[in-house]
């Protein structure tokens, strides 16, 4: 099992992080990992939406569809891997500080199956590095927006 958490302060208020973060066609500027992402789906972004995602992780490139499960804006997004080489759920829930801060916090959860499911320890070391740098590079772009 994969649960990695973490979170960051940004000097913003939460809905321009969240409309920021939320928005799929933002992700390939903010996630180190992430090359691209295609709406599968109309916009705008909804509870069912489908978004596919090409990205390197690990050497590898992966292409995974998201689905939106849970979304209540400005507060909590929640995605599912609908398919892709690893099931994976995403989770994004902003907290306002004050007027001008806010909490980020961004959580992957998973299973591993068959070969990845021996190389989880290394999964959750690189994926907790992975969303410490995507972390620091949305809040980088946004506080100097």
């Amino acid at each position: 099992m994969v649960d990695v958490i973490t979170d960051i302060t940004i000097q913003c208020p939460i809905q321009k992080v969240a409309e920021y973060a939320a928005d799929p066609d933002h992700a390939p500027e903010w996630y180190v990992n992430i090359d691209s992402a295609e709406w599968r789906t109309e916009k705008p972004l909804s509870l069912h939406s489908q978004i596919a995602f090409k990205a390197r992780f690990l050497g590898k490139d992966l292409s995974y569809v998201y689905e939106i499960k849970e979304l209540i804006p400005g507060r909590k997004l929640v995605m599912k891997t609908a398919n892709g080489p690893f099931p994976m759920e995403t989770t994004y829930e902003w907290e306002s500080i004050d007027d001008q801060t806010t909490k980020m916090t961004l959580r992957n959860c998973g299973n591993p199956t068959g070969f990845s499911k021996v190389m989880t320890p290394l999964i959750s070391t690189m994926m907790r590095k992975a969303n410490r740098k995507d972390l620091k590079k949305i809040k980088e772009i946004l506080e100097n927006e």
